[in-house]
């Protein structure tokens, strides 16, 4: 039976577009499409300006790089290296075509202004910036204090379980309170055995339901998503591939479609949901 509401990622959509999803995935994002109309939006908006592109620049891509423009010939007169430089990226424009234009809306997500759930995002990187960096303090309340749960329950406003990732040989370290887009947010900070850092920042937000959107910044980046007014964020190093997998394990545990991992933390450690506590 096809999942019509677990999120599928950007990447996903993009693949879609350009027809190379995988064939098991298709269906799932069809769904997904059918009861996300401001995704379905973009996909279509994506098409349409594919087929511009394609047929503005299709036949570059099959050209020949002008005599004049070959590496050699250039090296050759006696031209001052700003001159080459210039050329170089012409034939690189000219070589590369519509493949390296269209591959820039896949590798992160320009944030859209006045967009409450893009906002969010930037929140929650700027505070993972802020706090990973801390020695003393990381957190506020740590993971092995009782009151940890319901006091950052209570002020965001839901009962929170949150993620388990050690299977991603992540520890909770505990949490803090930050002011957040429309109300209090928190934030959790989890960290490995070799001190890298990762964050999971939950705020409320009465927007639609969203899929997974990536965003970087310097050397971090996030993946946000919105389900049922409350919007989530996963930040961490800039490696795209293990934030979507701590993306998606937090999604799949928070509305309760899977299990966690293999448990191998104390009870001390618990794991967001709206759905239990």
């Amino acid at each position: 039976m096809v999942d019509r509401t677990s999120p599928v990622t950007e990447d996903e959509l993009h693949a879609y577009v350009d027809g190379e999803l995988p064939v098991d995935r298709r269906a799932a994002v069809e769904a997904w499409l059918m009861s996300h109309p401001e995704d379905a939006a973009r996909v279509s908006a994506w098409r349409l300006q594919a087929d511009a592109i394609r047929a503005r620049f299709g036949n570059t891509v099959n050209e020949t790089v002008p005599a004049r423009l070959n590496i050699e010939t250039l090296l050759r007169s006696g031209r001052n290296w700003r001159a080459i430089a210039a050329a170089i990226v012409a034939v690189a424009f000219l070589v590369g075509g519509i493949a390296g234009w269209m591959a820039r809306s896949t590798t992160e997500v320009a944030a859209a202004v006045g967009d409450p759930a893009d906002d969010l995002a930037q929140r929650a990187l700027a505070a993972h910036k802020l706090y990973i960096s801390e020695i003393r303090h990381p957190v506020e309340v740590g993971a092995a204090e009782s009151h940890l749960t319901p006091w950052l329950s209570r002020r965001v406003g839901t009962q929170l379980r949150f993620p388990d990732f050690a299977a991603f040989d992540l520890k909770l370290l505990g949490g803090r309170l930050l002011p957040g887009e429309s109300g209090p947010a928190a934030l959790l900070m989890y960290e490995n055995g070799s001190g890298d850092r990762i964050t999971f920042y939950i705020s409320k937000l009465e927007q639609p339901q969203t899929s997974f959107r990536y965003y970087t910044s310097d050397n971090v980046a996030a993946i946000r998503w919105v389900v049922s007014d409350y919007g989530y964020v996963v930040a961490g190093p800039a490696d795209k591939m293990r934030l979507k997998e701590l993306a998606r394990a937090a999604f799949e545990q928070l509305e309760n479609r899977a299990p966690p991992p293999p448990q191998n933390r104390s009870s001390a450690d618990p794991a967001v949901s709206r759905k239990g506590g």
